[in-house]
């Protein structure tokens, strides 16, 4: 919940906290039947549909039919053993996505206790007061009190045109989830929930269906190859098991079981769906809120973000600065009164703003005009426009109507771009020269400049345009959006990273370059506005935006159309929005991200990131941590391949020589449970990398399942499987029995699962120089390994089932000497790997 906005002037109170309290206990929350987490037997069931689930079961009845109840009982354990491993990942997932939701759902400006306070959407209660403003989306069926609002209705209607309400005329009802697209009102709540249109015709808005992934996609197409080669090979290995070594029928389906079981790699679903989803919560640790996972995905991609001046990269807190009539000029930081000659420009500034405005140039006017021209005959609360004009693409000036004491007497107020006033104005080229020279002086401070204009009309026939009035130019108002204090460095950070960041806004050319020097955006002074960009076909844009850095008087629909020129020319594009008409160009961003504080909902439903804090350093933060989860979601795919290389060779290959088994269902399966977490914890809790900030973006086709990135892997397994088979051959020459030679490979297996870990975690480092690196769950990883060989090898009846003997010092000198070899083979690697230079490696 928000901190509490002063007593509204109206004096309006709402309800107060108790009731609200009362009222939300007794009707429930405000909320729509959603999507809730899995059953516990929709996690079950998903897990018994899963191959290695069905190759458990499968090996447990084969075992039984050899009379192997012990191996049988042992295998089938780890049936629950499994279960209970999904659950708690599905569990900690669940969690991470809930806490999202938490994050995203919509919020409410009520009024309680005589005081504005935003609230989740969830605790919106009948008969509170609402505070609605364009874009937001209306929490709750509700009665129009005040104001003048168009409301989009489409989700209800299908009708795209928005209705116009208005209090007490037949036409004041409003209607849950539904959007505000103009106008200010406060309205009353008269139903929630499911009581609301909406939830009476079943509409399930909060059950949104998340996207799958351009990983997720990849990964599952993989797989399927995996598979389908995997069961092909297993099944003409279990045939020349049967027909060359003469083995029972039952015995060599069971080796074909444990090469399948060996050959796929199921970590992969588990990586990509847990490392997205922590990712996430991670991200929302930084302020930045993730509304689509996959998205997170495509932020260590990012070439160039274009984002808003106003609230990113300055305060948002918008103050008239300076005054400029035509003789004299006023600057408030000082002051200690308003000399009458700007009177009357502050008197029509305000007059052009609503008594109760929303965007914060409009607030700064009033509050201004207030503390100035407080009990003088320049404030006019008590006046309401009769009509007003506003803001168009022709014409960026907005004109508010007033009534005189004759009917057919109107009195006209006018704000907005200087260029746009003094055109309605009429002047004649030399002042409007005059005019323009003040105003670049201005901007070159880091002022916004807006124009103001006063006339008079008679007539009864509202006129279809501005330029049908007559003006008197009054002056010019400066305001200063201060830039936020951590933009510089977080820009320079950008830059570092390869980021290119591009200045999308409404002011002045003058205004963006003064602002874009302060936080030093770019070193190109090159700027081009709205109208250069409308002349523009897309080609010339293209070829122009590759040396401009900053776009001046643009407007919304013209984002959209910059957006799409830039990922044309093959940029992976952020952009930022906050505003209704920002949507668009928001879905079409690689990356979306809406601002949290002073956007609007519709805005925030478009994008694919919120930032909570509105500030340009966030979205730093999360570029960084898309970095992170993408670099260790490539290292997790590395060593998955790589650690299934020795488990693949060792059930293949003792079965060709000729050779007693190697590893049977038991040993895989019980390798598997170490896999398991290596991956989804270990990996997914790696820091970044050092220097993943001062590395060009990934390119966007590259991949984790990379031809490269795979080879390496394969490599690495490979030379650490010859190892181990060599070892084997040496033990059983030297006259080790299979019981003891089996159990010095095991032991160097498994400690060479840790090993691997280490070995991929950052490939510009050598294996061991990493440990004392900050990651809590390696030094636990190892305590388990060493936990589980203890209770395989010290328990007898798990020795026993495993069929591994009591290691003497020989058989831990052999353990030793593999793992040594494979660490020396590790290293090689790697040096080889970096002298070649294999670019396509992340992380490097």
């Amino acid at each position: 919940m928000s901190p509490a906005k002063p007593p509204r002037p109206d004096g309006l109170r709402g309800l107060d906290g108790e009731e609200a309290a009362r009222r939300l206990a007794a009707q429930g929350p405000n909320l729509l039947p959603g999507s809730a987490p899995k059953s516990l037997l929709a996690i079950v069931a998903g897990v018994m549909a899963e191959p290695m689930f069905l190759m458990l079961l499968v090996a447990g009845g084969l075992y039984l039919a050899l009379g192997d109840r012990a191996e049988a009982a042992f295998l089938l354990s780890f049936v629950f053993v499994v279960i209970g491993i999904t659950l708690a990942q599905e569990r900690k997932t669940q969690r991470a996505l809930e806490s999202l939701r938490e994050l995203s759902a919509p919020r409410a400006l009520v009024i309680r206790d005589g005081r504005e306070l935003r609230i989740p959407g969830r605790d919106v209660v009948p008969g509170d007061l609402l505070v609605l403003h364009e874009g937001d989306r209306i929490a709750a069926d509700a009665t129009l009190l005040d104001g003048h609002l168009d409301v989009n209705e489409s989700l209800l209607t299908g009708e795209a045109v928005p209705a116009t309400k208005l209090p007490g005329e037949g036409s004041d009802r409003l209607f849950a989830s539904t959007v505000v697209t103009r106008g200010v009102g406060t309205a009353e709540v008269g139903a929630t929930a499911t009581a609301t249109a909406v939830g009476r015709i079943g509409q399930a808005l909060a059950a949104t269906a998340e996207a799958v992934s351009g990983l997720q996609l990849a990964s599952r197409r993989l797989i399927r190859n995996l598979t389908i080669g995997g069961l092909l090979l297993a099944a003409a290995y279990c045939l020349l098991d049967w027909f060359w070594d003469g083995r029972s029928l039952l015995e060599s389906v069971l080796s074909g079981i444990a090469l399948t079981m060996a050959i796929l790699p199921e970590e992969i679903p588990v990586i990509l769906t847990v490392f997205l989803a922590l990712g996430a919560w991670r991200i929302s640790k930084h302020k930045v809120l993730t509304r689509r996972v996959p998205a997170v995905e495509a932020l260590g991609a990012i070439t160039v973000l274009a984002v808003d001046k106003t609230g990113t990269l300055t305060q948002n807190r918008m103050q008239v600065a300076e005054l400029a009539v035509a003789d004299a000029a006023f600057r408030d930081e000082g002051a200690d009164e308003l000399p009458e000659p700007f009177h009357e420009l502050v008197e029509f500034a305000m007059l052009a703003t609503p008594s109760d405005p929303f965007d914060p140039m409009e607030k700064a006017i009033q509050g201004f005009g207030l503390r100035w021209l407080a009990d003088t005959e320049h404030v006019h609360a008590e006046w309401s426009a009769e009509f007003e004009y506003g803001l168009s693409p022709d014409i960026l000036a907005m004109t508010r109507v007033f009534q005189g004491e004759l009917r057919t007497r109107h009195l006209l107020a006018t704000k907005g771009a200087p260029e746009a006033v003094t055109d309605l104005c009429h002047l004649a080229p030399e002042q409007r020269a005059a005019i323009q020279r003040e105003v670049e002086a201005m901007a070159a401070r880091g002022l916004r400049v807006l124009g103001v204009a006063r006339g008079e009309w008679r007539g009864r026939e509202r006129p279809p345009s501005q330029h049908d009035f007559d003006f008197r130019f009054l002056g010019l108002i400066g305001f200063i959006d201060p830039p936020r204090p951590e933009v510089p460095a977080a820009i320079a950070e950008c830059r570092a990273a390869g980021v290119r960041i591009i200045m999308l806004t409404g002011d002045h050319p003058a205004t963006a370059r003064a602002i874009a020097c302060r936080v030093g955006l770019s070193e190109r002074p090159e700027v081009i506005t709205g109208p250069e960009i409308e002349m523009l076909d897309d080609a010339a844009l293209r070829e122009r935006m590759q040396r401009v850095d900053l776009c001046a008087r643009v407007q919304p629909v013209q984002k959209l159309r910059l957006v799409q020129v830039l990922r044309q020319g093959g940029d992976v594009v952020a952009m930022t929005g906050d505003g209704v008409n920002d949507a668009p160009a928001l879905k079409a961003a690689d990356v979306g991200i809406a601002m949290g504080e002073r956007g609007t909902d519709v805005a925030r439903e478009a994008a694919a990131l919120v930032l909570l804090d509105d500030s340009f350093a966030s979205i730093v933060a999360a570029i960084r941590q898309g970095r992170r989860i993408y670099d260790n979601i490539t290292k997790a795919t590395r060593f998955v391949f790589a650690v299934h290389m020795p488990i693949i060779a060792l059930a293949l290959v003792p079965t060709m020589l000729h050779w007693p088994v190697l590893l049977m269902p038991v040993h895989i399966v019980l390798l598997e449970l170490l896999i398991d977490p290596a991956c989804s914890v270990v990996f997914e809790s790696e820091p970044a990398s050092r220097g993943s900030m001062t590395r060009p973006p990934r390119p966007a086709s590259d991949s984790p399942f990379a031809s490269a990135n795979l080879w390496y892997a394969v490599l690495q397994g490979a030379g650490f499987a010859g190892i181990l088979l060599l070892g084997h051959a040496l033990l059983l020459g030297r006259g080790a029995d299979p019981a003891q030679s089996r159990t010095a490979v095991f032991m160097a297996l498994v400690l060479g699962v840790y090993l691997l870990t280490l070995a991929n975690r950052d490939l510009s480092r050598p294996l061991l120089s990493r440990l004392s690196a900050a990651n809590p769950w390696l030094p636990r990883m190892f305590a388990g390994v060493l936990a589980m060989l203890a209770v395989v090898i010290g328990v007898p009846f798990f020795r026993s089932v495993m069929q591994l003997a009591v290691p003497d010092l020989a058989l831990l000198g052999a353990c030793a000497g593999m793992l040594g070899v494979a660490a020396a083979w590790l290293e090689i690697l790697r040096r080889t790997a970096r002298r070649l230079k294999l670019r396509s490696l992340s992380a490097w």
